[in-house]
């Protein structure tokens, strides 16, 4: 069980601008506007008793639960991460390239389009029925990341986007995509930043009885994927870091807690001023490129 408290969002965002504030990047004036903002947090009754319990659900539940609305526009990570997938994957040579976790096929058929022929792989399979509708000419495969259903040097390109965060330990799913890459292989990995689920960049979900979920996440530091990789022979070329656009206007504050579905992202509107100085500059993604060594 989670314990999400909207109040003690609100004070962590507070306490990262302080805390940056203490080290020079704000002035006086800024700090004195946060302590006072948070004296009127604490007096805000709205937030003392706004607390939400929320299950932790695996990643094949809750993409269950999320395969009907996965694509639907307004999921901001596919406009952060899509274009530096597609960069580096434009360059390489024409193949046979693995979808891991595959999902509803978002990199599966731009894989199809450039010549590749694709296999997807995926655990939920409501995703994978999805990508099958997007990709008829595809092969769909379900499987586990840590026990993929392709065999040992069969591929020369994995795909990887959004999915890492999802499991507990990078090593075994690394060795994996080594197993399955041809020498000279490369791997494109795309992941939420550990910056970001630090924030709270948590995928929610109702359950079936409308109880509120989060998919289990886990924070991999950056040397985590180093760690998991180099000794298996990965090869690293490139790895980016992509920030969040930083908004063109100043909001104002908002006035209502918004829907739970929307936490931690609607909270942060109730302190724009702390939101922006907490999050300035602090990367959203993480997107890799590997190569197996020939």
């Amino acid at each position: 069980m989670i314990y999400e408290h909207p109040l003690a969002y609100l004070l962590g965002l507070e306490g990262i601008a302080l805390l940056r504030a203490f080290t020079g990047e704000h002035d006086r004036d800024f700090v004195e506007s946060r302590i006072a903002e948070i004296r009127r947090l604490l007096d805000d009754g709205s937030l003392a008793g706004a607390a939400v319990e929320v299950d932790r659900v695996t990643a094949v539940d809750g993409y269950r639960v999320w395969s009907a609305t996965y694509d639907q526009p307004g999921n901001a990570a596919f406009d952060i991460d899509g274009p530096l997938v597609e960069e580096i994957v434009d360059a390489l040579p024409v193949g046979v390239a693995l979808d891991a976790a595959c999902g509803t096929g978002r990199h599966a058929r731009p894989l199809a389009e450039r010549g590749h022929r694709v296999i997807g792989v995926d655990g939920s399979p409501d995703m994978l029925a999805r990508a099958r509708e997007r990709l008829p000419q595809g092969e769909f495969l379900l499987g586990d990341l840590s026990r993929l259903p392709v065999g040992d040097a069969e591929v020369d390109l994995v795909v990887c986007g959004l999915a890492l965060t999802h499991v507990p330990a990078l090593d075994p799913v690394m060795a994996e995509f080594a197993r399955v890459l041809r020498p000279g292989g490369h791997l494109v990995i795309s992941d939420v930043h550990p910056e970001a689920v630090a924030r709270g960049s948590v995928p929610s979900v109702r359950g079936p009885s409308g109880r509120p979920g989060r998919v289990a996440t886990y924070r991999h530091l950056v040397g985590d994927y180093l760690r998991a990789a180099l000794p298996l022979g990965l090869q690293l070329r490139r790895c980016e870091e992509p920030r969040l656009p930083a908004p063109a206007e100043p909001r104002p504050p908002a006035t209502a807690l918004g829907p739970w579905e929307l936490w931690p992202w609607c909270l942060a509107d109730l302190v724009p001023d702390a939101t922006r100085a907490a999050n300035a500059d602090v990367p959203a993604m993480v997107v890799w490129h590997f190569q197996l060594t020939p």
